[in-house]
């Protein structure tokens, strides 16, 4: 197996005397000098531990050539639900085992090519920072969070991290893959975490470009496009345009629906489109992409609207069509491990497969693609271990979210249109930006675009959902989230004493005027 992907000097399982911070190319040691501590075996494959630049020490490692291995508990993938799960069963004194098919993927997708690189380069974008700089700055960032996911395992005496592709053999046992080596392993309980991959649909010309990104890819792009082409108006494909018009590129999203963000409601998904609008950002909806092809002058996206067809020239393509569960090459059929119509492992409300001893954790059970919602997998997995069994999905009456536009759009709950079709009287409390008094925080950062828009049961008054198109959403929406998981209710949340100047301090007005 080549030593390709260690080559950003990643720390990988080594003896307790060689923890520390890892440096090498990419990753700078914070001090030089090395702490002794007990040295513990770790079960490995040679090939699994490459050598490694620690401290001022560079060492090969050459671990035990063993063949199988047994533990108490195995997690698929290093996402944030089963790192929690990990690190929590292994300080209980259990054998755990981490699996995960790339060194450039220890902690999952959020630190390395998801929340954290995407939301750095949109605070570098914002800010003013060049693109390249941003770039570099986002990297120098995922390679210290990565090192700082590993050591959090590897400091842990019980926990193992296995770096390979992973394969059932059957319910029980796992093959771990590196090159020509293999290691087998079983586990008293396994958590399939391996969260889910971008989805690229079938357009031809499409597949093989190197014009064509999917967002992990373009994160790490080093050249600014001077020409963008999104495919796709749902989340990622908005942020990204978002970010990218900020740095500086021509952007153009296509989208086959009549509007972009469909799940929002019309004036909201307005609003957020008119923020993308004066950004420079370009929309080209109602329409489908037929195919692309390669000339001179870039990639030429070929579309049908209507009765007509026409045409863009871009440098760059980002496909964001969606995700899908990431179970390729896990051969879960050996397992006996049922998965749904659109691929995902099925598990009921324990997150439980159709194997009790296996569970599944994160994106790739389906459902909504959040971290946090991962992390509170987790929670339900150890509460099953410990045999406590209070836990479960149907906690979770309300999962907030943010689009980080600018200013962020965030929500939570039901939409006006929504709580209308299921029979609700609804009352809307809403209000622009611009036109809140009470929130000067807005007017000091400069930044009164947007709105604040609350659903309430008229009955009840209940806050039944709300949508945040403003400076500070991302952070308010927890407090909505909050008041409504504990009954709050609108009265409650507008009377409510907050401090000054502070964005949540516009509820004492937004909620304060409502319409039918």
């Amino acid at each position: 197996m080549s030593d390709d992907r260690f080559d950003a000097g990643l720390p990988h399982a080594g003896s307790a005397g060689d923890r520390g911070v890892p440096h090498g190319p990419g990753c700078h040691a914070q001090h030089t000098h090395r702490q002794t501590h007990r040295p513990r075996p770790i079960l490995n494959v040679r090939t699994f531990c490459r050598s490694l630049t620690w401290t001022a020490t560079a060492r090969r490692r050459v671990m035990p050539n063993v063949d199988t291995a047994h533990f108490d508990l195995v997690v698929i993938g290093f996402g944030r639900g089963g790192k929690t799960l990990a690190a929590a069963m292994g300080r209980s004194g259990k054998r755990v085992a981490v699996i995960e098919r790339s060194a450039e993927m220890y902690g999952g997708t959020c630190p390395n090519v998801g929340c954290v690189p995407t939301k750095s380069l949109i605070h570098q974008a914002e800010t003013g920072a060049g693109h390249g700089e941003a770039v570099e700055k986002t990297r120098n960032l995922t390679t210290k969070l990565r090192g700082v996911n590993f050591v959090t395992l590897d400091s842990i005496d019980s926990v193992s991290v296995l770096t390979g592709q992973a394969a059932f053999v059957d319910p029980k046992t796992v093959e771990v893959s590196a090159g020509d080596d293999r290691l087998t392993v079983t586990g008293d309980t396994i958590v399939i975490n391996t969260g889910a991959e971008p989805v690229v649909p079938g357009i031809p010309g499409l597949a093989g470009s190197p014009r064509v990104h999917t967002s992990t890819g373009l994160i790490g792009r080093e050249n600014l496009p001077r020409r963008l082409a999104v495919l796709g108006g749902g989340h990622v494909g908005i942020e990204f345009a978002s970010m990218f018009a900020q740095f500086g590129s021509e952007v153009t999203v296509l989208d086959q629906t009549p509007r972009i963000l469909g799940r929002e409601d019309d004036d909201v998904a307005a609003a957020a489109e008119q923020v993308l609008v004066d950004a420079g950002v370009q929309f080209v909806l109602d329409a489908q992409v037929i195919r692309m092809t390669e000339t001179d002058e870039g990639a030429k996206l070929d579309y049908r609207r209507g009765d007509g067809e026409d045409s863009i020239v871009v440098d760059a393509v980002l496909v964001a069509a969606g995700r899908k569960p990431a179970t390729e090459g896990l051969h879960l059929d050996r397992a006996g491990v049922a998965t749904t119509a659109g691929g995902a492992v099925e598990v009921d409300d324990r997150l439980r497969t159709s194997q009790p001893h296996i569970f599944a954790v994160g994106d790739v059970k389906g459902g909504p693609q959040f971290t946090y919602v991962s992390l509170d997998d987790s929670r339900i997995v150890a509460d099953q271990l410990a045999g406590r069994r209070t836990r479960s999905t149907a906690d979770r009456a309300h999962i907030p979210y943010t689009l980080f536009l600018t200013p962020p759009l965030a929500r939570v709950g039901l939409t006006e249109r929504d709580a209308r079709e299921q029979g609700y009287a609804v009352k809307v409390s809403q209000k622009a930006v611009a036109d809140i008094v009470s929130m000067p925080k807005a007017k000091i950062l400069g930044e009164t675009r947007g709105l604040m828009k609350f659903v309430i049961d008229a009955e009840t008054d209940q806050i039944l959902g709300a949508a945040l198109l403003s400076v500070d959403a991302q952070e308010l929406i927890n407090t909505v989230t909050l008041a409504m998981r504990h009954g709050v209710t609108a009265t409650d949340l507008r009377d409510a004493i907050y401090t000054h100047p502070s964005s949540t301090e516009a509820f004492n007005e937004v909620l304060s005027a409502s319409r039918s």
